[in-house]
């Protein structure tokens, strides 16, 4: 089974520009305008209609947490109703690249919550390299239309993690003509809380501003949902590393990572931009999901 890792969610230490997505300034855009922000389409396939989001939890994860990115992921093709801005809204505006490509759109590019794999016993260990990542992917179901989460707690070491990537997303080729995807996120928290769960956590590097309150009250989880959103937006349309994506093939800018460290209106280096506030809890976010939940 030969496999490819496509794209990384790099850290820039200097400037904190990780690939992080906007998802009120994706709305805004999609009422604006019916053209999402333009990149080279380099004529491969994208992955469309109905995908099955497959979540592997490797390590200690608490229920409150599996329920977060649980959460988050039923809101992406949620019939709820959900106050605007929502996850779903947000979800939708990539189904405007299809066109842009001159392939057949589906119906609907919808996203459900599939299979769950929970490994509790560290079967591998909790030093784990790139190739054990993708083993632990390959767990899940290997067809083309799944995309296997890997899910790594905050006591897992992964090859990378903090120094160079907070996640990543590949393929892996079970036969001649049969592939599927996977993406792996690891949680921060008590390794590099201020690289990969920033605006959550005071900055490391940089420009220094107050943490924000993470809306799900758990600053690592928080941070995944982030990365977890970018990387399922490259992985649908950069699949395989011949999709939708700017400048070098090796280090691609994807579709949520094009405007990186940016959350809304007025960002800079080092300020995530003026993003809704819970009046209640004072937590910071900018897409509505189901279950009142906020991301």
């Amino acid at each position: 089974m030969a496999s490819f890792v496509l794209s990384e969610n790099l850290i820039l230490p200097l400037a904190l520009f990780f690939l992080l997505i906007d998802s009120t300034l994706a709305v805004r855009r999609l009422a604006e305008s019916s053209q999402p922000m333009s990149f080279q389409y380099h004529n491969g396939p994208l992955l469309s209609g109905e995908l099955s989001i497959n979540l592997i939890w490797y390590g200690k994860f608490t229920p409150t947490q599996r329920a977060i990115i649980s959460d988050f992921i039923d809101s992406l093709s949620s019939a709820q109703h959900e106050t605007q801005p929502s996850v779903a809204a947000w979800w939708s505006f990539i189904d405007r690249y299809y066109p842009l490509a001159n392939l057949k759109k589906p119906k609907s590019l919808t996203a459900s919550r599939g299979k769950q794999v929970i490994d509790e016993t560290y079967s591998l260990g909790k030093s784990l390299t790139t190739k054990q990542v993708e083993a632990l992917a390959s767990g899940g179901p290997q067809q083309p239309n799944a995309i296997n989460v890997v899910l790594t707690a905050a006591d897992v070491l992964v090859d990378g993690f903090c120094t160079s990537r907070c996640g990543t997303h590949g393929s892996s080729q079970v036969s001649n003509k049969s592939r599927y995807t996977y993406i792996w996120v690891g949680n921060s928290e008590t390794q590099c809380p201020g690289q990969c769960a920033w605006p959550f956590h005071q900055p490391i590097y940089g420009p220094q501003s107050p943490a924000l309150v993470a809306p799900n009250n758990d600053v690592g989880l928080d941070g995944m949902i982030i990365n977890i959103a970018s990387l399922l937006a490259g992985t649908v349309t950069n699949p395989f590393g011949n999709g939708y994506f700017q400048g070098p093939k090796e280090a691609p800018l994807e579709a949520a990572s094009a405007c990186p460290g940016i959350y809304g209106k007025g960002a800079y280096p080092g300020y995530a931009g003026n993003l809704l506030v819970d009046p209640t809890t004072g937590a910071s976010y900018n897409a509505n999901g189901i279950n009142r939940r906020k991301y």
